[in-house]
């Protein structure tokens, strides 16, 4: 029996976005001030259409349209510009790939991030975490940007690549990653696809990471297919694993791309956020005193490890909000597989729906105060009073990021590590201006680091 809360029945405000130009709509907002634009609009609607180019795209302001179009893959499958253009240079991995593959490939990569997978790869970040601790020196101005970029690629690549590999892995991921990052982000957001085309030094240079990481990984990929040894990492269990349903491994091709996909998704993301959380620390010293007084219980003064994660529960709920405020999948879009209808309003085959957690997340309808930094609404008594698919940093449905716990492991670790022996202090000056980019980026973030001892 459906209710007036069922998403079928409800009533339901459908509208169309203020603004648009002649021939480009509202892509010149959209390029210009994305955040601002899109967190104009729910103001406006719970679905509001707009337009790219000539073509309308639909942006659901509300959680339960939103989950409506997440949990129903099939019909609201990847795609939409940014997809298109993305696929050349990740190919046809869990990002990229369309319904019918990704569903292949999700029961394939799932086992390479089960619980006892992510014990042995935790030991990697507790490893890195603790060296990146011993590099900062007192006094001496750091970009945090930098910093977290450099230890998520580390981490990344030795999860994948295992100990061995990592020396020359982690050099030319570090080298190289920020340029792709950067690149496909510049074609993503040009419309006529002219930009990649042109004779630009940025081109060249962007070509030439590419070209890198690609031979990078197929060397790797074909020395462990020589090796047949399983080294414990992703890479290993991504060549071990089998199609349930039909036993059939994966190719070198499918290989390849599945590691293009985690790269980028496990280095950019989650080093983005980390930034945000150090800007939101130093600007908020009762939630770092708080910290730094359950590191020091919990630790006692020496690097974290994987079996004091659940200990570590402030430090996680700092993370958790820190993904609420500035979630680094800012937007991601679909594309509709077939007529098909939403909030009562008929969509066509094709057409592009937006999802942006940035906008949700900061609806006060769904979250109190939603602009302020408050670790302790995920405190499990008031975590209840969060609506029901409203938080949605990792996505959801079929295609939720397979690597959240990962994601979510790596950064308690690297936020406890770090903060049982520094507390960092933004330089004087800076401003900070949230960059939405391939994901929602701090941009440089100068800091100071100061030693402090655990208690």
């Amino acid at each position: 029996m459906k209710t007036d809360s069922d998403p079928a029945t409800r009533s339901w405000r459908i509208t169309r976005a203020p603004g648009g130009l002649p021939l480009v709509g509202h892509a010149v907002q959209l390029a210009r001030r994305p955040l601002e634009f899109l967190s104009s609009l729910p103001a406006a609607g719970d679905l509001v259409e707009l337009r790219l180019g000539t073509k309308p795209a639909y942006l659901p302001c509300h959680p339960e349209l939103v989950q409506q179009v997440l949990r129903n893959a099939r019909v609201y499958d990847t795609g939409g510009p940014v997809k298109d253009k993305a696929r050349p240079i990740l190919g046809n991995g869990l990002i990229t790939s369309d319904w019918a593959d990704h569903r292949r490939q999700r029961r394939m990569v799932q086992p390479a991030f089960h619980t006892a997978r992510i014990a042995a790869y935790a030991v990697v970040m507790q490893d890195e975490c603790g060296a990146q601790a011993e590099t900062w020196r007192a006094g001496l101005p750091l970009d945090v940007a930098d910093a977290m970029q450099a230890l998520t690629a580390r981490v990344t690549a030795r999860a994948l690549f295992s100990t061995e590999m990592a020396p020359h892995s982690v050099a030319e991921i570090q080298r190289s990653l920020p340029v792709m990052v950067r690149g496909a982000f510049r074609r993503a957001m040009d419309p006529t696809g002219l930009v990649a085309r042109l004779p630009l030094a940025a081109n060249r240079e962007f070509d030439a990471a590419l070209a890198r990481l690609h031979g990078l990984i197929d060397g790797i990929v074909g020395d462990y297919r020589r090796s047949g040894e399983d080294r414990g990492d992703l890479l290993s269990a991504l060549l071990a694993a089998r199609d349930e349903e039909d036993g059939g491994a994966m190719t070198d091709q499918e290989v390849h791309d599945q590691v293009m996909t985690l790269l980028l998704a496990g280095v950019e993301t989650t080093a983005s956020a980390l930034t945000w959380a150090w800007h939101l620390l130093a600007a908020h010293p009762e939630a770092e005193a708080r910290l730094h007084a359950e590191v020091d219980e919990v630790l006692g003064g020496r690097v974290p490890e994987y079996a004091d994660v659940p200990r570590l529960v402030h430090t996680q709920r700092i993370f958790t909000e820190t993904l609420r405020l500035y979630p680094p999948a800012w937007m991601y879009t679909r594309m509709t597989t077939e007529p098909t209808e939403l909030a009562g309003h008929r969509l066509p085959a094709g057409a592009d729906v937006l999802i942006s957690p940035y906008v949700i997340h900061r609806m006060p309808e769904f979250f109190a105060r939603p602009h302020v930094f408050d670790p302790d609404r995920w405190l499990p008594e008031r975590a209840q009073e969060v609506t029901r698919g409203s938080y949605l940093p990792f996505g959801g449905g079929s295609r939720k990021c397979i690597g959240d716990v990962f994601g979510m492991t790596e950064a308690t670790l690297a936020l406890a590590a770090l903060a049982s022996r520094w507390r960092l202090r933004p330089v004087p000056g800076t401003t900070v201006t949230p960059r939405a980019e391939m994901s929602l980026t701090a941009g440089r973030l100068p800091m100071v680091p100061e030693p402090r001892a655990a208690t």
